[in-house]
């Protein structure tokens, strides 16, 4: 039986536009297995899980577990936790971090405000090497392992970033799937060759069309938009467009993409679906998941500015 990840590749189902939605990151080291919901199926203790889901929903922050690459037998529990807070708003990125003993502490944090990109002197500042969060959970999605494990693997021994796993990127059926810190681009379908290039794209500040699902910033509709600009423009400089967004009807948004050089374009987005239908992840009913579609780019003059 075909897996997930190769339907949706067989089925050419775009990449574009399927990114998590996050404006911050809140991830938490914590080594050995991972259940299908990481923050309840695992050495974390269940409790505190559940509250740090209940403590960022609705701020925009997303929390994640994360662990090095490699052997993850049913060791005992993390001593000291590694704790990376990372917003992801264009121009306006920052990547802090920090240790915990507990991660009952986290939950002293001020969710809504790390959600706004207020980080409030939390811990230090991240300087270097990009961020790599490989998504390798098969208790979610054994694609993620079969795929994303390897890769995680390879990157980590080229020494090309600081490379974590994930417990869940959104997307298995685009395994093996990336997120990218500091700008927050998450990336599909990707090879160990071209994983590296879009570490190097984002050392040097920039962003990787083919591979790119969208920036977490910002939510699909403006994904979309800002893709397709990308698509005509060629532009990747990751923080050289901005969005404003405005949902017209039903289904449908009308999002003004700008560029830092002063450059506006109109995007009209419209949700479709993806025909035929297919397992979202592995083991799950056919579906036909939701889609992300320009129907309309034009560049604006200045007389509808």
């Amino acid at each position: 039986m075909s897996t997930c990840a190769t339907l949706s590749r067989e089925l050419t189902e775009p990449l574009a536009a399927t990114a998590a939605t996050a404006a911050t990151w809140l991830l938490v080291e914590q080594a050995g297995p991972w259940g299908a919901k990481a923050l309840t199926e695992s050495h974390l203790d269940a409790g505190v899980g559940r509250a740090l889901d209940a403590a960022s929903a609705g701020t925009g922050v997303r929390v994640a577990l994360i662990r090095r690459p490699g052997r993850h037998a049913d060791c005992l529990p993390t001593a000291r936790h590694e704790v990376i807070v990372a917003h992801t708003a264009p121009g306006a990125s920052w990547v802090r971090r920090t240790q915990v003993t507990d991660p009952a502490e986290l939950l002293a944090l001020d969710f809504a405000a790390l959600g706004a990109g207020v980080h409030g002197g939390l811990g230090t500042e991240h300087r270097g090497d990009p961020l790599a969060l490989v998504c390798t959970n098969g208790r979610r999605d054994r694609c993620c392992a079969l795929l994303g494990r390897p890769l995680a693997a390879e990157l980590a021994a080229a020494g090309h970033a600081e490379v974590w796993e994930a417990t869940h990127l959104g997307g298995h059926r685009f395994s093996p799937t990336m997120l990218v810190l500091p700008f927050g681009y998450a990336y599909g379908r990707l090879t160990p060759t071209g994983a590296k290039e879009v570490l190097a794209a984002t050392a040097a500040g920039h962003t990787v069309t083919e591979w790119s699902r969208g920036r977490s910033y910002w939510d699909r509709p403006g994904q979309a938009a800002e893709q397709a600009v990308r698509v005509l423009t060629g532009e990747l400089d990751a923080d050289a467009l901005t969005l404003t967004q405005q949902e017209t009807a039903g289904a449908a948004w009308s999002v003004t993409v700008r560029h830092s050089d002063g450059r506006r374009w109109l995007a009209e987005v419209v949700q479709g679906v993806s025909e035929p239908p297919r397992a979202e992840s592995c083991g799950k009913s056919p579906a036909t998941p939701a889609r992300m579609d320009v129907s309309s780019l034009r560049e604006l003059t200045a007389d509808r500015i």
